[in-house]
């Protein structure tokens, strides 16, 4: 069982260490083969971010997604320029206030579930920057892609000291979104 995740928005958005994250639960706490790989070089100022990852029971050949099972879209930028590269049927999580212009033709092949995911972020724990921790905990909550037990593991484990209990809270909210969304 090999699964591609692609991550992307804009520089900041923490794109990087969601994907870091979920590669971390897989590989230390799920037992599985696990890669993970970035682009922000200049983009991490600003422009797009790109993050995948790729999770396996069996020895991974090739490092990058190729056609993403899932993907989460955290700028406009980032959805345009990589939605086309999801397989159908792929689960598709968007952060709908950064993504007014969406493709709802080719949407229709993709299970989407678009959010206005920084508010519900500020809402749950007061902080914006928490919202990739909550887009995991949706994305694991409604894919299984890892397990809930893990995926909590490995943010405790990279997430600054002092903000483990604010980052499990976003987490955990996400786990409750995915509940929704199914």
């Amino acid at each position: 069982m090999r699964r591609e995740i692609l991550f992307s928005g804009f520089g900041g958005q923490g794109v990087i260490l969601a994907s870091v994250i979920l590669g971390r639960a897989a590989a230390v706490y799920e037992n599985l083969y696990a890669v993970q790989t970035q682009s922000y070089g200049p983009e991490s100022r600003g422009g797009a971010s790109r993050a995948e990852v790729v999770i396996s029971d069996e020895p991974i050949d090739y490092p990058k997604a190729i056609t993403p099972d899932y993907a989460v879209f955290f700028s406009q930028e980032a959805y345009t320029k990589f939605l086309h590269a999801v397989k159908e049927g792929a689960t598709v999580i968007v952060e709908k206030d950064l993504v007014p212009h969406r493709d709802p033709e080719f949407e229709r092949r993709l299970n989407v579930i678009a959010l206005p995911l920084t508010e519900i972020a500020e809402e749950t724990t007061g902080l914006s920057l928490t919202m990739n921790i909550l887009t995991l905990g949706i994305l694991v909550g409604v894919t299984g892609v890892v397990g809930r037990e893990s995926i909590e593991k490995a943010v405790h484990d990279a997430v600054p000291h002092g903000t483990e209990a604010i980052n499990l809270r976003a987490l955990r909210k996400g786990f409750e979104l995915a509940e929704k969304a199914k």
